[in-house]
């Protein structure tokens, strides 16, 4: 459990760390929360200072409906939060989204990392499905679906970012923060809020990067195809390419050892 809160015009974002060690922070996405980085973040910080925080609209944080949960949004909050736990130069691990609210913290608020490790994010055009899609034009209808049909729909979404497929636990973990009925509003009002241009104001920025950058990618991501990894690592110089195989988008669930070798070996070698 996050057990602290940063107050953030008007919205509280939980969070929480451990360990001792150069810092780094774990950015999650949608429709994620910090829980699936927590194993990560328990493992590093034998090493490392951990950060761990839910987005606005996300997790155990507020979900206050005239609060907007989009990318640039989030990106602000990431540069203010970093300031407020007095990080100068953290080393940032993000993943889906969090890729997109990391980059655009460092490129457009000026933010300062050691290092960014990007695992299977959104940062290039096109992205969004067909679902993100019609939720944008529908966001209130979906909202009011019945429990049951919303439950339904949530497990169906989330269960195709696995390769290998998730187990009760897993899918029970990843479902729980959009089950209530402040949880089923939020999930659509993140959803509506997807806009590509988020990442179009920094994309032809990526070449710009100088700091150490890793991109890991599952081969099977059926959300972000893995070209959109290659293409990626080669606009930032530098950079690194680790893809995964038989892993899809929740790299996390479908390859748990490939991905917490890779980010600890990482890690020591930009230390």
């Amino acid at each position: 459990m996050l057990d602290a809160v940063f107050e953030w015009r008007g919205r509280s974002v939980a969070w929480s760390s451990a360990g001792t060690g150069p810092p780094v922070v774990l950015c999650h996405g949608t429709p994620w929360s910090s829980v699936l980085w927590r194993p990560f973040a328990e493992a590093l910080s034998a090493e490392f200072s951990v950060y761990l925080w839910d987005m606005p609209g996300y997790g155990q944080s507020s979900k206050l409906v005239d609060h907007a949960v989009d990318l640039g949004v989030q990106s602000e909050l990431l540069r203010d939060l970093l300031e407020h736990w007095g990080l100068e130069s953290p080393h940032l691990v993000a993943h889906d989204f969090g890729g997109a609210v990391s980059l655009r913290a460092h490129l457009l608020h000026g933010a300062s990392y050691a290092s960014l490790a990007l695992v299977d994010v959104v940062a290039l055009r096109p992205w969004g499905s067909d679902f993100f899609r019609l939720v944008r034009g529908h966001s209130s209808v979906f909202a009011a679906q019945p429990a049951a049909v919303h439950r339904g729909a949530v497990e169906a979404y989330i269960a195709g970012a696995s390769h290998r497929g998730l187990n009760t636990t897993q899918m029970d973990a990843l479902t729980a923060p959009w089950l209530s009925e402040e949880g089923q509003g939020a999930f659509y009002r993140q959803i509506a809020a997807a806009d590509e241009r988020f990442t179009d104001e920094i994309q032809d920025l990526y070449p710009r990067l100088d700091l150490p950058v890793k991109v890991i990618w599952g081969r099977e991501d059926a959300w972000i195809p893995v070209e959109r990894a290659v293409e990626l690592a080669a606009m930032v110089p530098g950079a690194e390419l680790d893809l995964v195989d038989d892993a899809g988008h929740l790299i996390q669930y479908d390859a748990p050892v490939h991905l917490a070798m890779t980010l600890h070996r990482w890690l020591r070698a930009v230390s």
